[in-house]
């Protein structure tokens, strides 16, 4: 390029870049890219000489160029399609006029910070080192696919879209993107639309703390099959729209807390198929829609009963933990919630980590109330068999019904024959009769003590024994099959 024809400002640039000096066209300090100042010839660099100098710029011996800008205003094109920039390239509160192109490129290293920009193509771009778009404001899309950062995403900050303009791409886009460190989407960064991180392999940790995602009735954040080296953080997050993580991997934390999930017409947080470490809802409000965790795996589940929406789809969830501590009555109310219905999956797993937090009577309460549901799917015989089950000694997991049972009926059974005693079979050959065993003999099947065989009652008092002889098979039966069961658990 023919640096007789630049401009004094692009001169300034030119001469700047190879001995690594940086250029400040800001009339104050720190003046951010989109205060409204003025933005004229004295302050505009063309697009075209940044990438001479990027492609191939002077060089100086003992020196290392660094293109390092500030406050100007890039008229045209930056075009660096497949380009390879060997030196770092600092943009910072630049004011784009066209889309940045960085499509294939190579780069060692790119700061955007406080820019203003209408798009960035960075589809398939190679950075060596970090990639920084803190507090950018960009009213296009961010278009990063397949890219592969060998450090860290800085987004912190930034202001993504604009509010009522619906794109017809992502507003982010790190779909199948490589990044070696960290994600850093947080202290207030903002999105109007759909940010994508489908596939994303992020080696750090993924924050969205204090992030605010609008996407009104749409997905807001598209995470499906997500892999994180560590935590993804999401505390504080306001989130206007589906939140789609369906097979991501997290294997720390998965951290809502504080969050304000929102999508009262369908689904606000669908993790289904998703295996983490943690999953934290603490402090968050109710969830504003649907929540959808089938299939889904962690140690610990972090989600306060009463943060759980109306509508709610568990099947499959398996889990270690569950927190925090609530009176079961009311984790049971959120299953009910189940838009599956009868799910009993889902209160095998709530058994099973009550056990393992020793409370052995609230995880009783649990399957109790699962026997009652599967009843109420049952045909009528054998709902009635079931009721007769939950009469008696709860399906097993009330073991002292059936003493309170057995007693009322031995004491009833006593009374009666003392005040009544059966005739003799044979006189001569009977025992003594005793009311307390002649009732144990009509009351347990397995249980002989020579009254029943020896005495007969007649009249009313034999409807009555045999009475006492149908309703001990069936305590007897119904004891049996609660004991199998609570040995089975076992």
């Amino acid at each position: 390029m023919d640096i007789s024809q630049l401009a004094s400002a692009e001169r300034r640039v030119w001469e700047a870049y190879a001995l690594g000096r940086s250029v400040d066209f800001r009339v104050r300090p720190r003046e951010p890219a989109d205060s409204g100042a003025e933005w004229g010839p004295e302050r505009t660099v063309r697009a075209e000489v940044l990438r001479a100098l990027l492609v191939g710029g002077p060089r100086v011996e003992g020196e290392i160029p660094f293109l390092r800008l500030h406050g100007a205003r890039i008229s045209g094109r930056l075009d660096l399609q497949y380009a390879e920039v060997a030196d770092p390239v600092h943009l910072w509160s630049c004011r784009f006029d066209e889309e940045l192109d960085l499509y294939g490129a190579q780069l060692r290293q790119l700061n955007l910070g406080w820019s203003v920009l209408p798009g960035v193509n960075g589809n398939s771009l190679r950075v060596d080192g970090s990639l920084r778009m803190s507090g950018c404001r960009i009213r296009g899309a961010v278009r990063l696919g397949g890219a592969r950062i060998s450090g860290a995403v800085f987004l912190e900050g930034a202001h993504l879209g604009e509010e009522g303009v619906v794109l017809d791409e992502p507003v982010l886009a790190l779909n199948r993107t490589t990044i070696d460190d960290d994600l850093q989407a947080d202290g207030g960064f903002t999105a109007h639309g759909l940010v994508r991180l489908a596939g994303a392999v992020v080696a750090g940790n993924i924050t969205f703390d204090d992030a605010v995602l609008s996407n009104p009735g749409r997905t807001v954040l598209h995470a499906s099959n997500l892999n994180a080296g560590t935590d993804l953080h999401a505390s504080r997050l306001r989130a206007d729209g589906r939140v789609n993580l369906r097979g991501a991997r997290v294997p720390g934390q998965l951290n809502f807390e504080n969050a304000r999930l929102s999508n009262p017409s369908g689904t606000a947080l669908r993790a289904s198929g998703v295996t983490v470490g943690a999953f934290w809802l603490d402090g968050a409000a109710p969830l504003d829609g649907t929540i959808t965790l089938r299939g889904s795996q962690c140690d610990l589940l972090h989600i306060a009963p009463e943060i759980w929406p109306d509508r709610v789809r568990l099947d499959g969830l398996t889990y270690a933990r569950v927190g925090p501590s609530a009176p079961v009555e009311r984790w049971l109310q959120v299953l009910a919630r189940d838009t599956d219905g009868y799910v009993p999956y889902a209160y095998e797993q709530l058994a099973a980590a009550f056990r393992r937090n020793g409370e052995d009577a609230a995880a009783r309460t649990v399957q109790l109330t699962k026997q009652r549901r599967h009843r109420a799917t049952l045909a009528w015989y054998a709902r009635a068999w079931g009721y007769l089950q939950d009469w008696t000694v709860g399906y097993g997991f009330r073991p002292t019904r059936a003493a309170v049972w057995l007693f009322s009926l031995l004491l009833v059974g006593a009374v009666t024959f003392a005040v009544r005693e059966p005739s003799a079979l044979k006189p001569e050959e009977a025992p003594d009769f005793n009311p307390v065993f002649y009732t144990v003999d009509l009351l347990l099947p397995i249980v002989d003590f020579g009254q029943e065989s020896a005495y007969a009652a007649q009249g009313a008092y034999q409807w009555f024994g045999y009475a006492l002889v149908v309703l001990g098979w069936m305590l007897a039966t119904t004891i049996a099959a609660g004991v199998t069961r609570a040995i089975s658990r076992q």
